[in-house]
């Protein structure tokens, strides 16, 4: 029995040996997987000077964040030397990560500050400028290497046409030369915002010239007068110069313009002169049936002569000799009209 108990406990204890044996060997295999799949992540973190431990690029995993990302934009900035000018945590790294940002331009649009001696740009203010979906990187290059700007876009138009105060239309191209104002990125308006002020200026300057003679003569005064108005206001850019590339003449706008005028002043006065013509003529007829109206009223009175005078025979107030002498009066009459060739005259 004491055999058998023995044997019992022998087993046991290998049986536990085992699987102390099996749990360490997992652990251990885990370990090994872990640190090779980040050994040459944290190797470059040591040499570098990043301050990125092994736990904290596994956690990164944890957190569904790149360690590779991260790791490669932290060495940047400790070699670049920007952890100097402004603290660049590791968590900040990552909770720009997690924001949707892009941590490697950041990092080189910094770099490329500091290269160029912009002070105004910071760890938080780039961060801002990236998530807010300017391109930040560009913007730093664009801060030192002006970029230029066709005015109007080509995509909309070819010319800026303006009148000048003589009624001469030109037809114009300018070049605007423009540099980014890191201030103003966030929030200021874009390039489209740019180049509608400045077209609307050189517009503005150009009807104010008495003649198109002085636009042709100095274009440039229409480049320090559109340049004085500070267009750049409330933008993402500070203008450096407007150039006027091209002036082309094109059409006399102010003669077309009278020529217009003078057109419809004719047809005003047609219409006038028809409407007037329309009333002559409606009181014409008017007049006509007036004089047919009196002509017909006469006819009735000389239909109603007969009966006056047989009335005044029969009751003897005319006699017939008075009758007959009214009968040769009026057939001398109307033989002398006959005679002379004017209208008989009624009975």
């Amino acid at each position: 029995m004491m055999n058998h108990l023995s044997l019992l406990a022998a087993e046991n204890s290998n049986a536990w040996v085992l699987g102390v044996v099996v749990l360490v060997a997992f652990f251990a295999l885990i370990f090994l997987l872990v640190f090779f799949r980040y050994f040459g992540l944290w190797i470059q973190c040591v040499t570098t000077r990043a301050n990125i431990s092994l736990p904290s690029l596994l956690m990164m995993s944890l957190r569904k964040v790149s360690p590779t990302i991260i790791v490669r934009s932290k060495i940047m900035a400790v070699q670049a030397g920007l952890t100097r000018s402004y603290p660049i945590t590791t968590k900040a790294l990552e909770a720009h990560y997690l924001a949707g940002g892009n941590v490697p331009d950041v990092i080189r649009a910094l770099i490329a500050a500091q290269r160029a001696g912009l002070t105004d740009l910071d760890w938080q203010t780039a961060a801002a400028i990236d998530l807010a979906g300017r391109d930040l990187l560009d913007a730093i290059r664009t801060s030192v290497y002006p970029k230029v700007i066709d005015c109007p876009d080509p995509k909309r138009g070819t010319t800026l046409d303006a009148v000048s105060k003589d009624g001469i239309q030109l037809k114009v191209r300018a070049r605007v030369t423009v540099r980014t104002n890191i201030k103003q990125l966030v929030g200021g308006a874009t390039e489209e915002t740019v180049i509608a002020r400045v077209g609307q200026g050189i517009v503005q300057a150009i009807g104010s010239t008495p003649s198109y003679k002085e636009v042709l003569a100095n274009p440039d005064n229409i480049s320090r007068t559109v340049l004085s108005e500070g267009l750049e206001a409330q933008t993402a850019f500070e203008i450096v110069s407007i150039d006027i590339a091209d002036v082309d003449v094109g059409e006399n706008i102010g003669a077309r313009l009278q020529a217009d005028q003078a057109e419809a002043q004719v047809r005003v006065a047609q219409a006038k002169a028809e409407e007037q013509r329309a009333a002559y003529t409606a009181a014409e007829q008017e007049m006509v049936a007036l004089i047919q109206e009196n002509r017909a009223k006469v006819v009735m009175a000389e239909a109603e002569i007969p009966l006056a005078i047989s009335q005044a025979l029969a009751s003897g107030k005319l006699g017939l000799l008075d009758y007959y002498e009214l009968r040769n009066v009026q057939a001398d009459t109307k033989m002398r009209d006959s005679i002379s060739g004017g209208e008989p005259t009624t009975k």
